[in-house]
């Protein structure tokens, strides 16, 4: 809980201050797109919500055995908001990381949920409560095995639920890692005829989980001591943070303090892109210990060692902050798929890890649709003109937003809104 409380306040103290962007058609105010990813959308540019979403967190039992450090996990987590009558049913991927009940994922329901729709929110498969309770394999990040993982859960959900309310159509989207999955979850639904999912939004998805990852990653090169010191710069931006926090005149940390740390120049835009990066590797932190313990793959924790409830977890964690991407796919990824897969060679599996490898179904069909930003930095050099090419007439791109800075957005969030209800692009 400690750790979470440092990440929550690096994300909020330390904001760059950078131009506003002055669009005479598009009014998201913020130009840069480090600042746009880190800040968000301010409170009175985005919709206004009235009345209260019933928003329930619910519990599947997935009868996965466990070790005993994960004592108080009783089940995957998952959200729901459902309408009293008769109503349509978004099934909503969380990103990278990401539960349930994380901000964007709430910001989605709300909207979706005022807009009409039953909303069922799915944590990601890189969630540590996901790889611990519906990941078959407890190794993330492979697209195919991934979807298989999510479409079960969703079967599963939906059995639970169908007697409870009343669906007319079903629809899927997903942000960032979990609008690429959404991808693959449409094509496994192309097969298996389930849900026959009427539209499906991809938010601002990567199109190769290798190439994003390690452009997030890369943001940490340009920190002083690159990504070696990756520890230092956390504690350093912690106690720039602190010390802004304790010269102001804060009651707390809300929209007003926002913003005064972001014009107070806080950090420089490399210090910003570190920031991004660190919160990354920290969402990675959390997935590599889970897996690594759940496979007993002696990667982080020792192999058979058997944690106890009272056991710290802070050397793991620290461990784990040093981990890159590449150091991940290199030697635990890579080496555990080539083991199910002899044979199997490095460049197969990052093409495995993209959108490509689905282009022809991508291209084909009419029910799914992308939303992203032209400076959208996860998105490798010639990937949105990709993305282009295949989505054509079902692809929106604004100007500016970073990464999902521009979500909640009451423009966009009334433009996606209506991509769902529309019969055409």
């Amino acid at each position: 809980m400690k750790i979470a409380r440092s990440v929550l306040t690096v994300f909020l103290l330390c904001l760059p201050a950078f131009a506003w962007a002055d669009d005479a058609v598009y009014r998201y105010p913020i130009a840069d797109s480090y600042a746009a990813t880190i800040l968000g959308t301010p409170q009175n540019l985005r919709p206004e919500i009235k009345g209260k979403v019933p928003v329930k967190t619910m519990i599947l039992d997935t009868d996965m055995k466990k070790p005993d450090i994960f004592f108080y996990d009783h089940g995957l987590r998952y959200t729901a908001a459902f309408q009293e009558g008769k109503a349509p049913l978004v099934f909503l991927i969380a990103g990278t990381g990401g539960g349930s009940k994380s901000p964007k994922v709430l910001a989605l329901m709300e909207n979706l949920y005022h807009a009409g729709f039953h909303v069922i929110a799915l944590p990601s498969p890189t969630f540590p409560n996901f790889i611990i309770d519906a990941s078959a394999s407890h190794v993330p990040g492979n697209l195919p095995d991934d979807a298989v993982d999510l479409y079960r859960v969703m079967e599963q959900i939906w059995d639970q639920t169908k007697g409870r309310i009343e669906v007319s159509d079903f629809f899927l989207a997903g942000y960032s890692l979990g609008g690429t999955e959404a991808a693959f979850v449409a094509k496994l639904d192309e097969e298996r005829k389930v849900f026959d999912f009427r539209r499906v939004l991809m938010l601002n998805p990567g199109v190769s989980l290798y190439n994003s990852a390690s452009r997030i990653e890369g943001l940490l090169d340009s920190i002083a001591g690159g990504p070696r010191r990756v520890g230092a710069f956390f504690n350093r931006v912690m106690e720039k943070s602190t010390n802004f926090y304790r010269k102001g005149a804060f009651v707390g940390v809300d929209d007003d303090f926002l913003f005064a740390a972001y014009q107070a120049q806080i950090l420089d835009r490399d210090e910003a892109g570190g920031i991004i990066a660190v919160s990354f590797r920290i969402s990675s932190a959390g997935m590599i210990f889970a897996s690594d313990v759940m496979t007993n793959g002696g990667y982080v924790v020792p192999r058979n060692k058997v944690l106890k409830n009272s056991d710290s977890l802070e050397e793991y964690f620290w461990t784990s902050l040093h981990l890159s991407f590449l150091d991940y796919f290199n030697e635990y990824f890579y080496p555990y798929f080539q083991s199910r897969h002899p044979g199997l060679s490095r460049e197969e599996l990052i093409e495995a890890l993209s959108l490509k490898s689905i282009e022809g179904y991508l291209a084909s069909s009419a029910k799914i649709g992308v939303i992203t930003n032209e400076d959208d930095f996860i998105l490798a050099p010639g990937e949105l003109d990709y993305l282009r090419r295949v989505f054509g007439p079902r692809i929106k791109i604004y100007p500016s937003g970073g990464h999902l800075g521009n979500l909640e957005y009451r423009d966009n969030m009334a433009f996606l809104i209506d991509r769902l209800r529309s019969a055409t692009w």
